[in-house]
């Protein structure tokens, strides 16, 4: 059993520390560079059409959340 554990070391599974780690550095980053208002801009919808599909989908998602 021992020889298992041994094998796995460096396996962090779904919880990754090192993974959340470089997400956060990397999202202060973003955030820092003074880029976020420009980012929010560029997602907008280009149209009504796209404003209402964009709508649908995160209809769609919030009802398989809460399931």
């Amino acid at each position: 059993m021992a020889k298992e554990r041994e094998s796995n070391e460096g396996v962090e599974g779904e919880g990754s520390y090192k993974g959340s780690k470089d997400y956060n550095a990397r999202t202060k980053k973003f955030i820092d560079s003074g880029k976020v208002e420009q980012a929010a801009q560029d997602a907008e919808p280009k149209s009504e059409e796209e404003k209402h599909a964009m709508q649908k989908a995160e209809r769609i998602g919030k009802q398989r959340a809460k399931k």
